[in-house]
């Protein structure tokens, strides 16, 4: 395969356009390498030719063949041909830029549209005796520094630039700090179409990559679902600068490590893989890396989502395997324990890898108050999320069997079941809840308060006038709902609603066994599952008894003295031992 990455389709045997303005020396560097790939696809194509002349042999003849075989066969040379097709669109290769600048201007136009999108802006100008242009993407470009860069540049004079002007520029004459030299087109387009500023020089092979951002862009503020009564009150933001900043700030270690990127063929959108080197597991790391690398896609207009999808490859199971959080202190402790960040570029969501069933039902909160009162919040949070998976089904149970009820229950049965089953009167309520919710996002702030009364009077009071629901089944509904926000991860608890639902749906129809059954499979479902190669319901299977007691009891910080073994850590321990 790696062969017929190296060939692609050259089209015609003249020396391609890029070539042209290149020195003699790298011409025939060019050149040579541009005939070897030549030879190499005229070999490919004999190759094929042969496997065409083969296929005449009566052994082969399709019409001896089995069809299995025969269908197998074109499947895989299909396959592929898609795979070094695509591989080929998507690797860019070395195009190196034009001395001439009329040339660059007019690939420009050709290229990226300058003259025809208003937003590219392209400001012509001599200093001394060079003809320069600056390049740069109006609205992403900070343009106080780029005037105070351009009236710097207009006391030059020829005499300055006597020499190598592409020297003098980038060493003496730039004030910029961040300033790198570029040769390669595609990586200097790349750059300004991620607001930087590129600087070309007439009759100079290298162009001058200025970084000069200013992206649009809100403050940090807290996030709207992971809210503390004690704590900070930033939180990520759309900028990826601002994001790695807020991560820095809290860990002022010289072993943070950031590595950027780049997944989308047309996006180019910039990844983040953040972590603490001398903690970290390398093995993790690697195949995350390794993971994030091989996406072949467009791009990702929805940032970390679709990297998600396209690195775990979840499918059809609702159970989330990435841990997606919008404070930088939850970060933070996260990376201390050994784990691995992603950052993505224009979403203000992290995703903290690999992660747990029981690292999803845990809130920042627990740990801003004191070890006694953050477990008494971890304990009402866990009843509630055990009450919005088992409430209604175990109700649901005892309605349609009393005996299984104890008699000390007895109250818990409904006088009258109204005029729609009960499992009918779930559904429709668990409808009506996410319908609810789903309007409530949508909804403008001041019309919130007008559609939470419209809602209460229409389901909490003529619902059950007109005989569509009965109390009980109001209440139940209410307390389910309450355990399913009082979920730290959203994601979750979708996912638990999902496994509700599934439940109310098995003990209507099969009972006892179907309630058995159900909450059986899925918890063979969780049991089997594996983030990162990590077991998801890690330290109930496997069984770990001291980090499962740090997570049924809020502990100390001094008493937390060591790492999760999930992660593998380099150093297990968090600090030194007492003396």
């Amino acid at each position: 395969m790696s062969k017929h990455l190296e060939t692609g389709d050259k089209g015609s045997e003249e020396i391609p356009h890029s070539f042209i303005g290149i020195p003699e020396q790298q011409l025939a560097e060019e050149s040579g390498r541009y005939g070897r790939d030549q030879d190499r696809n005229k070999d490919h194509e004999d190759g094929d030719q042969k496997d065409e002349d083969r296929s005449f042999l009566p052994m082969m003849d399709e019409q001896d063949e089995r069809p299995d075989k025969r269908a197998e066969r074109k499947s895989k040379h299909a396959a592929g041909d898609s795979r070094q097709k695509e591989q080929s669109d998507n690797e860019k290769k070395f195009s190196p830029i034009p001395q001439d600048l009329d040339e660059v201007l007019e690939r420009l136009k050709n290229e990226v549209g300058y003259g025809t999108s208003f937003d590219i802006v392209v400001r012509e100008m001599s200093f001394g005796d060079k003809r320069v242009a600056f390049f740069f993407m109006n609205g992403l470009a900070n343009s106080l520094l780029l005037s105070n860069l351009i009236n710097r540049l207009t006391f030059l004079n020829p005499d300055h630039l006597s020499g190598d002007a592409f020297k003098m520029f980038f060493n003496e004459y730039l004030p910029s700090s961040q300033a790198v030299k570029q040769e390669d087109w595609n990586k200097i387009l790349t750059s300004v179409l991620s607001g930087n500023t590129a600087l070309f020089i007439d009759e100079e092979p290298f162009a001058i990559d200025i970084d000069a951002k200013n992206f649009p862009g809100r403050g940090p503020e807290e996030p709207s679902i992971e809210r503390v009564v004690r704590g900070s009150r930033d939180g990520f933001t759309e900028t990826l600068m601002t994001n790695v900043s807020l991560i820095r700030r809290r860990l002022r270690d010289p072993q943070l490590r950031y590595e950027l990127v780049r997944v989308g063929a047309r996006t180019q959108t910039d990844i983040c893989i953040a972590y603490i080197n001398d903690l970290v597991d390398k093995e993790l790391l690697e195949a995350i890396k390794d993971k994030i690398k091989a996406v072949k896609l467009d791009g990702l207009p929805l940032a970390d989502k679709q990297l998600e999808e396209a690195t775990v490859k979840r499918g059809w199971n609702p159970f989330p395997n990435v841990r997606y959080s919008e404070r930088p202190d939850v970060v933070s402790a996260h990376m201390l324990e050994g784990a691995v960040v992603v950052l993505v570029d224009t979403s203000p969501s992290v995703m903290i890898l690999p992660t747990t069933f029981f690292d999803l039902i845990q809130h920042a909160e627990e740990n801003r108050q004191t070890p006694f009162i953050g477990t008494y919040l971890r304990w009402v949070r866990f009843a509630g999320i055990f009450a919005s998976l088992f409430l209604l089904p175990l109700w649901i149970l005892f309605v349609m069997h009393p005996e299984y009820k104890p008699s000390a229950l007895d109250f818990l049965g409904p006088e009258k079941t109204g005029k729609l089953p009960l499992v009918v009167q779930f559904l429709l309520a668990e409808v009506g809840v996410d319908l609810m919710r789903m309007a409530a996002v949508h909804t403008p702030t001041p019309l919130a308060t007008a559609m939470s009364l419209v809602a209460a009077i229409l389901i909490g009071d003529i619902a059950v006038q007109t005989g569509v629901f009965i109390n009980e089944v109001i209440l139940y509904m209410a307390v389910a709902a309450i355990g399913m926000f009082a979920t730290p991860s959203y994601e979750l608890g979708l996912a638990n609603r999902i496994v509700r639902l599934l439940l109310i749906i098995a003990v209507s129809a099969f009972k006892v066994p179907g309630l058995v059954i159900a909450t059986t499979a899925v918890l063979i479902l969780l049991c089997t599952e594996r983030s990162f190669n990590r077991p998801y319901m890690w330290p109930f299977i496997p069984f770990d008894l001291r980090a499962l007691m740090n997570i049924i009891l809020r502990p100390p910080v001094l008493q937390n003295r060591f790492r999760p073994n999930l992660l593998r850590p380099q150093r297990r321990e968090k600090m030194p031992k007492p003396e």
